[in-house]
């Protein structure tokens, strides 16, 4: 199929719901958080790990026939894991082989080392680090493990884990048309981001990622080389019933307001050649005061 020709703006929101979204292993893996504003944060390669994992349990990329993913476990046989140089060494070091096969260096770039060198691939699909759209606490919970402590002993471990009660979490993202040029992104690989976003979000069935749902995925296709950006950042999340925003437990609880997103792809129509809208039934979205249940040219 062929490369993408044109830029694409991406707006993901998903809701987690007593989870772990990212935990910070330098911090005792508790959830990453911005302590001036009070929000949850998720990191890019949080996001892509999501995706990759999709791709590689139900879309077939698992290295058995010609479709692979470049950036995971991959047992070596000295024992562990491959190393990057080891992994490139797979596919006898050819970068052309690594971009035939391997979708995740043609979405998200990567770094093939070779002998004596290597070559790094822009990805073009970037994601900004993801932020919850409004303030949450990190609770502490403490229990108890299965086993003793010690041999002998009748004292059980204990453990200590840090849950998200409730948040609404938002991405931005970039499809750089430039740099597919040199990765060969196709649309087919462009349809599997979208999917990969919206159902790996759903698979991620762990005991610390239980709770995620996605709740709506924004496409907007442009004619040229722009995008309006910051699409996270222009919207404003409501609380119902007077809430406030640290009590928010569920989608019941919030609704947001796109007024300023439908106001910005109306002022830049002209330079939109499609939009791409999905979410769930339960979120609520406003526009100037009109409920939203999806978003295309026909409609702005």
């Amino acid at each position: 199929m062929e490369t993408i020709k044109n830029r694409s703006e991406i707006l993901f929101l998903y809701e987690v719901e007593n989870t772990n979204p990212n935990g910070d292993p330098l911090n005792e893996n508790r959830p990453r958080y911005d302590t001036e504003e009070n929000k949850i944060l998720v990191s890019d390669v949080r996001l892509k790990r999501t995706i990759r994992d999709y791709w590689f349990a139900y879309k077939g990329f698992d290295g058995t026939g010609d479709k692979d993913i470049f950036v995971r476990e991959v047992p070596s046989e000295k024992g562990g894991i491959v190393d990057a140089k080891e992994r490139a060494k797979q596919f006898k070091e050819e970068p052309k082989t690594v971009l035939d096969k391997c979708i995740d260096v043609r979405v998200f770039g990567g770094v093939i080392p070779l002998e004596g060198s290597s070559i790094t691939f822009t990805g073009p699909t970037q994601f900004q680090m993801g932020k919850s759209l409004h303030k949450v606490d990190v609770v502490e919970i403490q229990g108890t493990g299965a086993f003793a402590s010690k041999a002998g002993s009748q004292q059980k471990t204990f453990r200590t884990e840090f849950v998200v009660p409730y948040a609404l979490i938002g991405f931005n993202g970039i499809i750089n048309e430039k740099a597919a040029e040199s990765t060969k992104m196709t649309g087919d690989d462009k349809k599997l981001l979208w999917e990969g976003m919206w159902e790996g979000t759903k698979n991620l069935i762990s005991r610390s990622k239980f709770g995620q749902n996605p709740m709506l995925l924004l496409v907007i296709d442009y004619k040229e080389p722009f995008y309006i950006g910051n699409l996270r950042q222009r919207i404003k999340l409501k609380t119902n019933d007077e809430k406030d925003e640290l009590q928010i437990r569920s989608v019941n609880d919030y609704w947001l307001d796109f007024t300023e997103i439908i106001n910005f792809l109306k002022e830049y129509k002209d330079k939109i050649q499609k939009i791409d809208f999905q979410k769930d039934p339960r979120l609520v979205i406003k526009a100037n005061d009109k409920v939203i249940e999806s978003i295309s040219l026909e409609t702005l």
